[in-house]
């Protein structure tokens, strides 16, 4: 499936969720990751970033396609890894 993965956390949280997030998906740009992920491998990513985020404080939306099937329009500065690229 295909995750991307949104977020707003305190400032004191961003580094380990930004560290966390790098171990399963693509940066995409500030607060978004994106990428392939299974069943598995979601589960195991939200409830790792359970245990970081403050649920009063922190926001993490996470979208989940069943496939990459969207069409992606990128205005000003496309920052793509070259992974995805290739």
């Amino acid at each position: 499936m295909y995750v991307i993965v949104v977020y707003d956390v305190n400032v004191e949280r961003v580094v380990k969720v930004n560290k966390l997030l790098k171990t399963y998906l693509y940066w995409r740009q500030n607060s978004v990751f994106e990428g392939e992920l299974s069943r598995a491998q979601l589960y195991d990513l939200e409830r790792r970033l359970r245990r970081i985020i403050n649920p009063d404080e922190d926001s993490v939306l996470i979208y989940v396609l069943p496939y990459k099937s969207f069409d992606l329009h990128v205005i000003g500065v496309d920052r793509s890894p070259v992974e995805m690229i290739l």
